[in-house]
């Protein structure tokens, strides 16, 4: 699928969303799993735009791409904010998901949703570029 990309703002996720539903749906992926991939699009960009580009002004963009290979539906989002690592944010633990919402810290619930919603989550930095990689595996009975 090519690349779209769109303005660093709130107001894009819907697209960004829709992207993933049609690359999850060109790909076989049931709709469950579209679902849990599109969350986890969602989160991770919600977060880019909202703390990443916070600062960035009105030409910051957020890309997303998707490729389907034989096994797999991967999905990148690509930014230019500064470096952040979403796996080296401490995770919740089976305690910290078990307490009521009131007790909980605040932070990481949905990056670790996110992580768990797809089959395998990465994150790496080219240049000046940020890439979360989604990847939903295929379903092969």
């Amino acid at each position: 699928m090519d690349k779209l990309s769109l303005p660093a703002v709130l107001d894009s996720l819907a697209e960004l969303r829709r992207y993933a539903r049609n690359a999850a749906a060109s790909a076989g992926i049931d709709e469950d799993r579209s679902y849990q991939l599109q969350l986890a699009v969602d989160e991770i960009a919600t977060n880019i735009i909202s703390y990443g580009y916070k600062d960035a002004g009105p030409t910051a963009e957020i890309a997303i791409r998707a490729e389907i290979t034989d096994d797999a539906l991967v999905v990148t989002l690509e930014d230019e904010a500064p470096a952040f690592d979403p796996r080296l944010r401490q995770m919740p633990n089976a305690e910290d998901l078990a307490r009521p919402l009131e007790d909980r810290r605040i932070g990481g619930l949905g990056i670790y949703l996110a992580t768990q919603g797809v089959d395998r989550f990465d994150y790496r930095r080219e240049g000046r570029r940020n890439l979360n990689i989604f990847e939903v595996r295929m379903r092969h009975e």
